[in-house]
This record gives C-alpha cells, sequence and structure tokens, in this order.
C-alpha cells in the first residue's frame, strides 16, 4: 500500500489545492448568482395552468411590448395581474408600499421619515374603506387582476432579485394594494401643495404686507394660454414704494457648485406633461389626433408599461371585440392612456387646488384624537408614530405651528376602479364623463374620437367649491365652516371645453382657463405657462391638414423661445457695463456667440443665461429662502409662485429704487453682480482645476448637455456601486429644459411620448425611456431607450410576435 505523502512534497501541494479552491468558490458563486437570477425571469411561452374560463394568450414581441387576448374582461385582467408580477413586482411593491407609508418594511431605517410623513394619511386603511364599497363589477375585475398578479409572483423559478440582495420575501398582492398605488400617484401629483401654502403662509407671515404680496404673487403672467381665450387680461398689482424686509440676497456664501436657492427654484419648474388634441378637421384621416407626454421621474424599469388587451371570442366579428391599445400602470389592471378604438385620450397634471392647511389653535384646546401607527423597519426595531386627527384632518407641525391637512385624497371615492368606463367610451361625451367621474388624483383629460371631436375636462375629484385668493395661503383655526370643514363632497359638475373653432386643445399644466371657471379648479401650483404657449404655437402651425408624425414632432421641441428675451436682457446690461472684467468679457463673448436659439446640449450660452436667472432670482429671494428652508426644505419663493420670473422681469423693466436689495447702487449694478454670481456658480460646477495637468474649467465649458445628462437608474443602483453599469441607462446629454415642450433634466422627464388617432392605432407613435423589464438580464431592460434619447419614436402597436405564453384552465388539453 503507498504511504499518504508527508513532508516537504505535501506541503507543497496545498498552494496549488488553496489556489483552485479560492478559484472554483468565486466561479461557483457567480454560477450560483447567473442560475438565481435567471430564475426570476418571467416564463415567455409555452403553456401554464392558470385560473382563467378559457385560454388566454400573453403574445411579446421584439422590444417586449405585449399583447393579452382573452374572450373575456376578468379572464384578461387576470392574464394583466400576471405579466406585471413576472416583468414589474418590484416597482409595484414600491408604488403600494409609497402610497401606504410602508417603505421602511422594505428597505429600511433611511426611509422611515418618508415613512412618518406619509402615514398620517392612513392611506391603508381608507383604501380597506372604498373596497368595502366598491361596485360588485368593479370588485370582480380588481379580484381578478389580484389573483394573477399572485399567480405571476408564484409562477418564477425564483424571488425577484432585489429581494435577495434586500434579505427578505415578497408579500402577496392584495385588493387595497392597488387602490394603493393610486394614492401613490396622488403623493407624486399633489403632495408639493403642502409645500405650496406653507411657503406662502411663512411669505405672508414674514413681514410681507397685502400690498406687497399681490405684487409678488400674480395670479396670471403673459405666458398663459387658456383654451377659452387667446390670453388672460389680468392687470399687475401695483408696486408699494418699497420692498419687505427680508428683501436681498441670503446671508450664506454660494455652495460648492450651484446656490441652494437654485436648487430649489429648478426644483419648483419641475412640472409634468403635455398633451393635445387636434379634431378631425385638421387632421389627415378625419379623426381626432391626441398626443400626450407625461413628466415625472425617471426610473428603470420606467413607470408605464406597454400593453394591447384585445377582449373578445376567438373569431367573434370585429364590433363585438374590444382593443385597448397604450400604457398601463403596473399594480392596477386599467389601461392609463392610450385609444379604446373609438376614443382616444391623454391627461397631464391638472394642479388644481385641492389641498388645505388649517393652522390649528392649540391654545383653545383643540380637540385632537391620537392613533398609533406602527412602521415596522426591515432589519430593525419596529417604530411608533402617534397620528394627531382633528375634525378637519390629519395633523402635520412646522416651525412650532400645527397644521390640520385638508386634501380631497382623505374623501372616499378619491381612489376607485371607476376609469374602467373609459374602455367602453364612445364618443368624447362619453369619454369626459368617465374622466370626471374617476377616482384619480385630479388631472387635465383631453380626449378624441373617430368623428374628428376633441374635448377637454378636468379628471378626477375636485372640491365642492370656489376657490378664493385666502385659500391659497394657510387657513385659521377659525375659518368658515363651509369653506375648509364643508367640502366634503366632490363637485357635482367640471368645466368643460368642446370643438373649439381653432380645431386643437392642449394643456401644459398651467392655467387652464381664463374665464370664471378657473376658480372652480383653483390654483395649487400652476405654471408659468411658457411651455404650453409654445406646445400652442406649435399645434396652430401645423396648419389645416397634419398627421402623427407632425404631432409628435411638437413634443421635441427644444427651442429656448422662454429664455431667448431674457438672453437679450443680459448682452444689453453687459454692453452697458463701461469697464467689464475679463471674465464679465468672457461671459459676453460665450453668450452672444454659442447661442443656438434651442436648449441644444452643445450650448453654453443657454446654460449662462439660464444660470444668470437663477442668480437673479438669488439676490431678490435669497434671505427669504434661507429663513423658509429652516422650516421646510422644500419650501421656497419659487414654491410659493412658479410665476416668479414674471416678478423678476417686472423689477427689470420698472427699476423701482425702493425694491433694490441692501448695497445695490442701482438696478444695472443687479443685473451685473447676478454675472458674476452666475460665473461662480457654473465654474463650481464645472469643476476648477484638480489634479496637475489639468486645465482650469472656462466658461465656454458649460455645455448645457453636462446639466442635463441622464441619471436614469434602477432604485437599488445607487446601493450596488459595482453593479451600477447594468442597472443604468447610459448618461445621454439630453436637449430640452423646463419652459419648452421638451422637457429634460437629469432624472425627470418626458416619461413616454405617444400620439395615437382613435380607430388608426397602426400609424400610432410611441416611445419611452426604459424597456418593457424591470430585470437586467431581460433583453428589454432598456429595448427601446435609444429611439427615446435620441428623438425618435416606434410604432404603438407591437411588432411581429416572438413569444407566445398560453394561461389555460387546468383542465384543458
Amino acid at each position: 500500500m503507498k504511504r499518504p505523502e508527508s513532508g516537504p512534497r505535501r506541503r507543497r501541494r496545498w498552494p496549488a489545492i488553496a489556489a483552485g479552491v479560492l478559484t472554483a468558490v468565486p466561479v461557483a458563486i457567480v454560477v450560483g448568482v447567473w442560475l438565481f437570477l435567471r430564475g426570476s425571469l418571467p416564463t415567455l411561452d409555452g403553456r401554464l395552468p392558470a385560473d382563467v374560463h378559457a385560454p388566454v394568450e400573453v403574445l411579446r414581441d421584439g422590444l417586449g411590448a405585449v399583447t393579452v387576448r382573452g374572450a373575456e374582461r376578468g379572464d384578461v385582467a387576470w392574464a394583466t395581474g400576471f405579466t406585471h408580477a413576472q416583468d414589474r413586482w418590484f416597482q409595484m411593491d414600491l408604488l403600494r408600499r409609497a402610497g401606504a407609508g410602508e417603505l421602511a418594511a422594505l428597505l429600511g431605517p433611511k426611509l422611515v421619515a418618508i415613512d412618518r410623513q406619509r402615514r398620517i394619511h392612513r392611506f391603508r386603511r381608507r383604501a380597506e374603506e372604498a373596497l368595502a364599497t366598491m361596485p360588485p363589477a368593479q370588485r370582480l375585475l380588481l379580484d381578478r387582476y389580484v389573483s394573477g398578479v399572485n399567480a405571476g409572483l408564484a409562477a418564477l423559478s425564483a424571488r425577484p432579485f432585489e429581494y435577495a440582495l434586500l434579505r427578505t420575501r415578497p408579500v402577496p398582492w392584495q385588493a387595497a394594494d392597488s387602490l394603493l398605488v393610486v394614492y401613490a400617484m396622488y403623493f407624486d401629483l399633489q403632495d408639493d401643495q403642502m409645500a405650496r401654502l406653507l411657503s406662502r403662509g411663512l411669505l405672508r407671515d414674514h413681514g410681507t404686507t397685502a400690498a406687497q404680496l399681490a405684487a409678488l404673487l400674480p395670479d396670471a403672467s403673459v405666458y398663459d394660454a387658456p383654451l377659452d381665450a387667446p390670453a388672460i387680461a389680468s392687470p399687475a398689482a401695483a408696486l408699494p414704494a418699497s420692498a419687505p424686509a427680508w428683501w436681498g440676497p441670503p446671508a450664506s456664501s454660494p455652495g460648492a457648485s450651484r446656490t441652494a436657492a437654485m436648487e430649489r427654484a429648478d426644483a419648483a419648474l419641475a412640472t409634468g406633461s403635455n398633451d393635445a388634441a387636434i379634431s378631425g378637421t385638421r387632421s389627415a384621416t378625419g379623426a381626432a389626433i391626441v398626443s400626450v407626454d407625461m413628466h415625472l421621474a425617471l426610473r428603470l424599469p420606467d413607470i408605464w408599461y406597454r400593453t394591447v388587451l384585445e377582449i373578445g371570442a376567438a373569431g367573434a366579428a370585429a364590433a363585438a371585440r374590444t382593443r385597448l391599445v397604450g400604457m398601463t400602470l403596473p399594480g392596477t389592471p386599467l389601461l392609463v392612456v392610450g385609444s379604446n378604438g373609438r376614443v382616444a385620450w391623454g391627461f397631464t397634471n391638472s394642479y388644481s387646488h385641492v389641498v388645505d392647511l388649517v393652522e390649528l389653535d392649540l391654545d383653545a384646546k383643540e380637540p385632537l384624537r391620537v392613533v398609533d401607527e406602527r412602521i415596522e423597519v426591515a432589519h430593525a426595531p419596529a417604530e411608533t408614530l402617534h397620528v394627531e386627527e382633528s375634525d378637519i384632518g390629519p395633523v402635520r407641525r412646522w416651525g412650532g405651528k400645527a397644521y390640520a391637512v385638508r386634501w380631497v385624497a382623505h374623501d372616499p371615492g378619491a381612489a376607485s376602479m371607476t376609469f374602467v368606463a373609459m374602455e367602453s367610451a364612445a364618443t368624447v361625451d362619453d369619454a369626459l364623463a368617465a374622466g370626471e367621474a374617476a377616482g384619480l388624483p385630479a388631472q387635465n383629460l383631453i380626449a378624441g374620437d373617430t368623428t374628428g371631436r376633441i374635448g377637454w375636462t378636468i379628471a378626477g375629484p375636485l372640491p365642492d367649491r370656489r376657490t378664493s385668493y385666502a385659500a391659497t395661503f394657510p387657513r385659521a383655526a377659525s375659518a368658515p365652516s363651509g369653506d375648509v370643514r364643508g367640502w366634503r363632497a366632490f363637485a357635482a359638475s367640471h368645466p368643460r371645453v368642446v370643438d373649439p373653432p381653432s380645431g386643437q386643445l392642449s394643456t401644459s399644466n398651467g392655467r387652464q382657463l381664463a374665464g370664471d371657471d378657473a376658480a372652480r379648479i383653483g390654483d395649487g401650483g400652476l405654471d408659468l405657462g411658457a411651455r404650453g404657449r409654445q406646445l400652442r404655437d406649435d399645434l396652430a402651425a401645423l396648419g389645416a391638414r397634419t398627421d402623427e408624425a407632425g404631432v409628435y414632432g411638437t413634443m421635441l421641441d427644444d427651442r429656448a423661445l422662454y429664455l431667448a428675451p431674457w438672453r437679450d436682457r443680459l448682452l444689453r446690461a453687459l454692453a452697458a457695463d463701461g469697464a467689464p472684467s475679463a471674465q464679465r468679457a468672457e461671459f459676453e463673448r460665450v453668450v452672444a456667440s454659442t447661442w443656438t436659439g434651442r436648449a441644444s446640449v452643445d450650448s453654453a450660452a443657454y446654460t449662462l443665461t439660464r444660470a444668470w436667472l437663477g442668480a437673479l432670482y438669488r439676490r431678490l429671494f435669497g434671505r427669504l429662502d434661507e429663513t423658509m428652508h429652516a422650516v421646510d426644505s422644500e419650501a421656497s419663493f419659487a414654491r410659493a409662485t412658479p410665476r416668479w420670473p414674471a416678478v423678476v422681469a417686472r423689477l427689470l423693466d420698472e427699476h423701482p429704487s425702493g425694491w433694490l436689495p441692501a448695497g445695490a447702487r442701482d438696478w444695472h449694478a443687479v443685473e451685473l453682480a447676478a454675472v458674476d454670481d452666475a460665473a461662480a456658480d457654473v465654474l463650481a460646477g464645472i469643476g476648477v482645476a484638480g489634479a496637475k495637468g489639468e486645465q482650469p474649467a472656462r466658461l465656454a465649458d458649460a455645455r448645457w448637455g453636462r446639466r442635463t445628462t441622464a441619471r436614469i437608474a434602477h432604485p437599488l443602483a445607487a446601493a450596488l456601486p459595482l453593479a451600477s453599469r447594468w442597472l443604468a441607462a447610459p448618461a445621454d446629454e439630453l436637449p430640452g429644459d423646463s419652459h419648452m415642450p421638451r422637457v429634460s433634466a437629469p432624472s425627470f422627464g418626458q416619461s413616454e411620448r405617444l400620439v395615437v388617432s382613435p380607430g388608426h392605432e397602426e400609424t400610432a407613435l410611441f416611445a419611452m425611456p426604459g424597456g418593457q423589464s424591470g430585470h437586467p438580464m431581460s433583453p428589454w431592460f432598456l429595448a427601446g431607450h435609444a429611439a427615446w434619447a435620441d428623438g425618435g419614436r416606434v410604432p404603438l402597436l407591437p411588432g411581429p410576435t416572438v413569444h407566445t405564453l398560453t394561461l389555460a384552465p387546468a383542465n384543458t388539453p
């Protein structure tokens, strides 16, 4: 028998064995991870048993666009839920948790602060109450969807990869969760009204007179493009002789890159969405054309899921079948925007006044109830939140004051499945009625039908009241009961504009109406209006006959029509500088010579002009912003009024001596000081000379594309730096900006582009920044992104089928 090796020879083999083990272990880990990730990809082909009455087909094209085809609506809802769960489970989970204030239970202690802010609304309880009164047909549709969602999750071979990273497991879907997805959209679209009201209250209470408030907070501007008039005739309030005591620049010095005040001003410009309709009198086919590009936070996967729902027995006549084409929101079974073949529709946020803050007099022993909410925290002890509630609404505290929050989202019917009525709408009138009854955040709804008619209304609940100027500030506890406590019911009717003589309608978050009905909508932070005016004029320029491609082009308009007059002002100010510094001379040269007339990625002139306007803002409102920011991080003068550029323009035109910031000898000096501020901010943003051999930053290097370089990533990308390249879209430099139809920012912008003519879906056009799948190993994770970034488009209808999955009853052969 051979003896075991011993001594030096045996010891010499250990390094080789150890090296082999160390090599094999990482390989095994990589293989294991790869297999696990593969296991969480969806099933694309074959046949699976399903809780459906008849077989349902799930077809996918080369971009992953989904067609769900079944004999009855309930089965199609089941299959839609199955598909959503397989492709987008983590997104759905985040949405329901965002609506309920339950993010920390999944993502850990860093999300507790957000949960505390949101949990006071107790939307999970409200969702459960809504389910108890939901009409049976809607509840059945929702239950079928929920069953499909949980079946889709269970059919994955492995849990979605995010849950392995977070060391947890998915929690099954419930019917209330789909309503919580709707409540999550309330937070996205209406929650900032609290910061607006707070900002206006801080402005009012910080030594600002009524006359000064009237001048600083105009209710309209020259940019407004209402649907019922060419413009809004609203004379400007007289400028008082002197400015408020807080007037002027901040006490702190500029930050390392851009000023905090300018950052907050930019954040307040992040308004969302354009939609439009061209009537049949101006379309090539005689049917209406509807377009929509909703501006939201950009992430991977994209919020929308491109879907075709085909309902009807196989072989049935076309009239007996329904085809819904457009986008669904994972977590709900309904088509959000798109076409049903007879009517097409789109949304933009209406910024209706739907939130009130009522200051409570705690010294008067305002009766409050306290409800304890348990906040679960992943891998940490749970926390208890003591929610205070008044008879008006839940209580929030800012700056030592307590406010009751009165929000239309708190009322029964605010979140529901009633929008399912849009699926059967046959005319514009049907569509507007379906929108007005919908349980969703109040939106501008534009619709068009196959006969060429077009119309606009507010979809979703509006308070049953008329908004007064006083209502745009926090109210006193003594406010008349009918003004705040009394608007329990929704408005019975909504304003409408139908078939205007111009043959077009469009909304872009600005003021919708010039007439008396504007007060029924109110102002919850309406946009300045420059973007809406540019879109309106773009549509008019399409002429007497146009098509989907022509309308699609209006969404890509990045011309700097709003900023061009500011550039002219800037050049005039620099030309009048008798002894310019070298930096001011360079500023003038770059602004004069590199202007492209667009927010193009190569334009340094656009960057400098934009920075100068921001610096002017800071020179006038910076001190106030510092005070506001100490109370709430989102409060600012720009939050108080998105029309602040109109206020600045008026001051520069009228040169009121009583409004000069302290230390400025005249308004020309203010303009030039803002040039110096802008230059410093821009150079700091580019980065001055660092490592040896680097060249100092130059103003000519301030290309606009540096500011708009895309940062579109999966929510967990920041926590996985080594894997971030697989969890993010390319860092494209994107043309566009806030006050033009092509809205662009690093993580905010056009979450989709869609143009469709009902009855002509085969010529409809589409693009979105992410792909259909939320899985980075899927070929569809970024499918279509390049077309979106380049301003391209793909057909809205799916291409040739490359995958077919049949979901069939278990006893079907």
